[in-house]
């Protein structure tokens, strides 16, 4: 088995004027899932376009399952399974179709394909909707038809750009469980989203990307222990109670981050804290465990969704 399945050094992606991706490293492990999370124009899914071959890169060096991409990307493509982040189904095709074709992309026999195309519209509970036309199709369900497509060739790495966007969540938790199956019967994934909790429920590791550049990597537990801690509190601001406020944060010292009317201090002891402070010029104080917004927002200056 290759010790890494994709390698990056000084990765570089320009168009024209604009740096999309400022000289990135990062690198991805056999069969772990490993998350790009971040704002809409951060560089996630311009470095995913990279990994797949949709675009070329600038400069720097980036091996995709052992191969220079520079060199070999026809060779890559027959190896990766890729679901884009605009829906490009065929819509002059069935659902079944929509498998059967694509998987000429790659010489599969039809014999082979059509029991592959059955077996990934079963994962994804696609089956019973086989004949239907995709116009018919929710859009929950087009995106997990997607993921079945990009299955058909039995990928040894998956990249999934924006997996969930736009989905309700029950649908958005379908598909989670799916990519957790997969997952666990070895397939290496990689994932952009701007869902924290998605990358919170899938990634064993992601790196943060703000602006081209990647400002924090780990696992998201180690992120949230090492950025923020344990618990936050959400402050709402009255007018004028924000200088009253933070000097009280400043003799506990406790570290906070300020967003609009509301203040997020940061704080392994979120009870204790709360108990230390006068709090009767602030509207509403909400005590909770710290996520990865909470690191994005501490270390971007920024809210993670936008």
């Amino acid at each position: 088995m290759m010790s890494t399945v994709v390698f990056a050094e000084n990765l570089v992606k320009r168009y024209r004027e604009l740096s999309a991706v400022n000289g990135i490293n990062f690198s991805v492990n056999p069969q772990e899932c490993f998350g790009f999370l971040g704002p809409n124009g951060a560089g996630k899914t311009s470095t995913m376009r990279m990994i797949y071959g949709f675009s070329p890169v600038t400069s720097g060096r980036l091996m995709v399952l052992g191969k220079d991409v520079m060199k070999e990307m026809r060779e890559i493509k027959t190896r990766l399974g890729v679901v884009p982040q605009e829906d490009n189904l065929d819509p002059d095709l069935k659902v079944l179709q929509n498998l059967i074709v694509y998987a000429r992309y790659f010489d599969i026999p039809k014999s082979i394909s059509w029991a592959r195309a059955k077996e990934s519209l079963e994962l994804f509970q696609l089956w019973e909707r086989r004949e239907a036309a995709i116009r018919e199709l929710s859009g929950g369900m087009k995106r997990r038809l997607m993921i079945a497509r990009a299955l058909i060739n039995q990928p040894q790495l998956l990249v999934l750009d924006e997996p969930t966007t736009g989905l309700d969540p029950q649908a958005r938790h379908l598909v989670w469980q799916k990519l957790r199956l997969l997952k666990s019967q070895g397939v290496t994934m990689l994932i952009t989203t701007h869902y924290m909790e998605e990358a919170a429920q899938l990634c064993d590791r992601l790196v943060l990307m703000d602006k081209g550049k990647i400002i924090a990597e780990g696992t998201p537990a180690e992120l949230i222990e090492k950025h923020v801690g344990r618990d936050v509190l959400e402050l709402r601001l009255r007018d004028g109670a924000k200088t009253l406020v933070k000097e009280q944060l400043a003799q506990l010292s406790a570290s906070s981050e300020e967003a609009g009317d509301t203040l997020y201090v940061y704080t392994d002891d979120g009870r204790r804290l709360h108990s230390q402070l006068k709090l009767s010029s602030v509207d509403r104080v909400l005590l909770r465990t710290a996520t990865l917004e909470d690191v994005f927002l501490k270390l971007a200056g920024h809210a993670l969704q936008e």
